[in-house]
């Protein structure tokens, strides 16, 4: 096959018409109503206590804002907010969908602020972007950061005030070719130094700039590269701390590299005194762990009442001079602590221990439940405090300080902690024989695995974590200190509200939420207790861990009274049916801040962990299963950008960004792996001119990166093939009820001669309900709206109205009650009340789902039938659950005012 050129594909186009190029840079003067300005809070509704900058997405309704237009922003009664504002989204017209705003640190602390077309405001000091000799040198008003654009160091220095706080910021790692098992052999360790391969300053400002850094792990011997990473630095006007958002993806062998420590390290110089030099560590809920490097008090000797409280308070205490010299003359034999570490091994039980030095012994310092991943070194004169967000939802973590009583101390967080068992990757059985298709189709009907021998490989996936750095002039009070920690542990954000959001007409079909009628308000109260119980049930059976965080189980094991976890493909639940934008469309219609980090921390574990980032099976995802990459089914369906886009345009988070424009060129993957292979009935080789791509969970995946990629305004050809692609279903005589269609990349299109019927009850819950009402709303394409109400109005329909349409009844179809929705978005196309009784029939008859008639409770279980007290509901499954939400979702914004009392 040639190589598909963006010449070609573009010159192929089919659907110019269907809108407008939308534009890949924003110059044009703005001709704006400006209308009533965004409302928007902050989504833990309140101001953290402590001054950051923050960024946020905000929606505008399509012709409203034209590309170019600044915008203000005032507290609610009339302070001005100094604001960096630039385009995210933008609608086919060309009109600004979404904008990205950047508020400095110590902008005015407000509940509620008001933004909407108009002047900016300057912030007092802006933040800026140089270059010098090789160097790129952020400055905030207050930090002055140099990075390095090659070699190991990251970071060359940070200063504040002329005073450099912590230099020679790198990324460190520990390898080691053996697990250290008993029953194994002694494992050989190799140290690891992020190398800098490439810098690429993303914004300079005035009141946010954003660096990011491309490089690789290199060992210090011999030369061995692993660990691809990217770093982003994010620098606000006005703060005191900067963010590193650290992505790297495993490219090791699994059964031989086995990462036993992974991190970010700093070193903090030192000039005070041993005495005048603090520790501290983070706990739970505002607790702190407050030590000096050479402790004063509890001596058999006082040196003095306010000696021993400006110690404790992290003050510089008297001059020594002024001591009582029982103590003042016996400072040499007091011993200075210089190394800490607090260690959090699961995610019920952390232990701080401290010595004297390397090659003495470890004391036993403190120890609790859940350590809050924030912690301090530094002075009077000055200090570097640091934190790492989901900190013990993560682990194993760490967080060290050595040589705190030398000129300078080292300080590294371990986002996979040294002190735990290696990173073990490896695949969980030997294949048990299972070496060919009809076997391995036997094992998925036991344990419902689809296991085949190679597939189950980590290479290719991914992880991103989130540390935040303080640049200090000296020791916080320990209030400080604690708002600090709570900083980390709940980034904060503003938001807009639900009302705004939907008003702007993003996201398709939903609505706030609405509890006016007794029927609504049962069925909101339905929705939060399956939001509920699946938040608890997370912190209930601890689905936390590096490669585990964010995920939840897919089904329950009654017997056990435990979700199974060890049981093939009913296991971790890696995206199956929709779960993640079950939770963001809970979170659209509610604003509430606990439904939006729950469904956060998803994106963030599904968008890395279960999808593969390089290699062969690059841009694809991995059925739920045992491990997240351990299942052979790698599909589409589960890297789709359909779960990504609400966390990107939300937050304007540029990992997010990157991850679903690596998904535009997926089309590509049909020639590497044939999803359907083990089950073909006739022989088929991938063709480059007539690749067989579903038209439901393949394509709606693909077009999901398509549309996502058109909406940002970015690389053209995604818009093209969308509208190709699109205009061909539109054209094929049964539509999507064809299932499968046969794709040129050469032309990005289908071909339109095919005339089978095939209907499978996967196709629409990966996200294609929700992008074809988008694309629908985006674009003018008659033929295809058409024919996804077509599919929709017949899903559910009559064996007889399905003959009569395409020939042939469908069946028997599953997921009855989750296609309610498709039901009912006919019914809201075609104004048809009968169609919306039907919506509600079926939503209310549960098949494959959630009958009215189902308990809509959990019951508490002791021991000893559990290890510990857990809610147990047996009905419920996250298949079920996920579609449940959706169709309720949906059933509710598109004929709620023909709902049944």
């Amino acid at each position: 096959m040639s190589p598909l050129t963006r010449r070609t594909l573009l010159k192929s186009g089919v659907a110019a018409g269907a809108g407008a190029a939308l534009p890949l840079a924003v110059t044009a003067q703005a001709v704006a109503d400006p209308g009533d300005p965004a409302e928007i809070r902050w989504l833990d509704g309140r101001p953290p206590g402590e001054p950051v900058g923050v960024t946020w997405g905000v929606p505008w309704r399509k012709g409203r804002i034209q590309p170019g237009q600044s915008f203000g922003m005032r507290t609610a009664d009339g302070v001005e907010v100094p604001v960096q504002s630039w385009p995210i989204g933008y609608w086919p017209d060309g009109s600004l969908k979404w904008s990205a705003h950047a508020v400095p640190a110590g902008a005015p602390a407000a509940e509620r602020y008001r933004l909407g077309p108009g002047p900016a405001a300057a912030a007092a000091s802006a933040v800026t972007v140089t270059r010098r000799y090789g160097k790129i040198v952020v400055a905030t008003g207050v930090l002055r950061c140099v990075l390095n654009t090659d070699g190991k160091v990251l970071i060359d220095e940070v200063a504040r005030g002329g005073r450099v706080t912590a230099r020679t910021g790198e990324l460190v790692c520990v390898r080691q070719n053996e697990t250290g098992e008993l029953d194994g052999g002694l494992p050989r360790q190799e140290r690891y130094s992020g190398e800098v391969h490439r810098v690429t300053v993303e914004q300079s400002g005035p009141v946010r700039a954003v660096v990011r850094i491309e490089g690789k792990h290199r060992a210090e011997r011999g030369g061995r590269e692993w660990l691809p990473f990217t770093i982003r630095l994010y620098f606000h006007a006005g703060a005191e701390n900067f963010r590193m958002v650290h992505s790297f993806v495993f490219d090791g062998d699994a059964d031989k590299d086995f990462i036993r420590g992974l991190g970010v390290r700093f070193r903090v110089p030192l000039t005070d005194e041993p005495h005048n030099r603090h520790v501290r560590f983070a706990g739970a809920d505002g607790g702190l762990f407050t030590e000096a490097v050479r402790g004063i008090t509890g001596l058999r000797r006082d040196p003095g009442a306010a000696v021993r409280a400006a110690q404790v308070a992290g003050r510089r205490t008297p001059e020594v001079s002024t001591w009582d010299t029982r103590v003042s003359t016996r400072l040499n034999l007091i011993p200075a602590w210089g190394d800490y570490s607090l260690s959090q091994l699961t995610a019920d039980g952390y232990a701080i221990r401290k010595r004297t030095r390397s090659g003495r012994g470890w004391v036993h310092a403190a120890a609790g439940a859940r350590a809050g991943g924030f912690g301090y070194v530094g002075g009077v004169s000055g200090g570097f405090a640091f934190g790492m967000r989901d900190f013990w939802q993560l682990h194993p973590t760490q967080l060290d300080i050595r040589g705190a009583a030398g000129e300078s101390a080292e300080v590294t967080l371990w986002l996979w902690s040294p002190d735990a068992q290696p990173m073990d990757l490896r695949f969980y059985h030997d294949g048990m024989g299972m070496d060919t298709y009809p076997e391995q189709l036997e094992g998925l009907e036991i344990t419902y695995e689809d296991y085949e021998p190679g597939f189950g490989n980590p290479y290719g996936v991914a992880r991103t974590s989130e540390l935040t750095f303080w640049v200090l002039g000296a020791t916080p009070s320990a209030d400080r200190l604690a708002a600090q920690a709570a900083v980390v542990r709940a980034a904060p954000l503003l938001v807009t509200t639900p009302q705004w959001m939907r008003d702007a007409g993003v996201f398709g079909d939903w609505s706030p939420v609405d509890r006016s009628t007794p029927a609504k308000a049962q069925l909101e109260d339905r929705l939060d207790f399956l939001f509920g119980f699946y938040r608890d049930q997370v912190e209930q059976r601890r689905w936390y861990g590096f490669w585990n965080y964010g995920d939840v189980m897919h089904t329950y094991d009654n017997d056990r009274h435990e979700w199974r976890y060890d049981v093939g493909g009913y296991a971790w639940d890696n995206s199956e049916l929709s779960t993640d934008l079950w939770l963001w469309y809970s979170y659209l219609r509610s604003g509430r801040a606990d439904i939006f980090r729950m469904a956060e921390a998803m994106t963030r574990h599904t968008g890395e962990v279960d999808v593969y980032h390089i290699g062969k099976y690059g841009g694809l995802g991995t059925r739920h299963g045992v491990q997240h990459w351990a299942d052979s089914a790698k599909q589409l369906r589960i890297s789709t950008a359909a779960n990504r886009r609400f966390l990107y345009f939300l937050t304007a988070d540029e990992r997010i960004g990157d991850l679903m424009h690596d998904l535009v060129d997926a089309d590509k993957t049909f020639l590497a792996l044939d999803p359907l292979r083990k089950i073909r009935t006739e022989p088929y080789e991938p063709d480059p001119h007539a690749l067989a791509i579903g038209l439901g969970t393949d394509w709606g995946a693909l077009a999901a990166a398509w549309f996502t990629e058109w909406e940002r305004g970015g690389d053209p050809v995604a818009k093209t093939k969308l509208l190709n692609t699109a205009t061909a279903i539109g054209k094929l005589r049964n539509g999507f009820i064809t299932g499968e269609g046969r794709y040129d990349l050469t032309t990005g299109t289908f071909a339109t001669d095919t005339v089978a019927v095939s209907v499978s009850h996967l196709s629409s819950v990966f996200g294609l309900v929700e992008m074809c009402s988008e694309i629908i709303a985006a674009a003018n394409l008659p033929e295809f709206e058409r024919a996804w109400l077509q599919y929709c109005t017949l899903y559910n329909g009559t064996a007889e109205e399905q003959i009569a349409a395409v020939g042939q009844s469908f069946g028997s179809l599953n997921l009855k009650q989750a296609h309610s929705r498709l039901t009912a978005y006919a019914a809201a196309k075609k104004n048809d009340p009968a169609l919306a009784a039907r919506a509600w029939a079926e939503l209310a008859k549960g098949e494959a789902g959630y009958p009215a008639s189902s308990p809509w409770r959990s019951t508490k279980v002791t021991g000893p039938s559990v290890l510990n007290p857990v809610d147990e509901a047996t009905w419920v499954s996250t298949n079920s659950t996920a579609q449940y939400g959706l169709a309720a979702i949906q059933c509710l914004a598109l004929v709620g005012d023909r709902m049944p009392t």
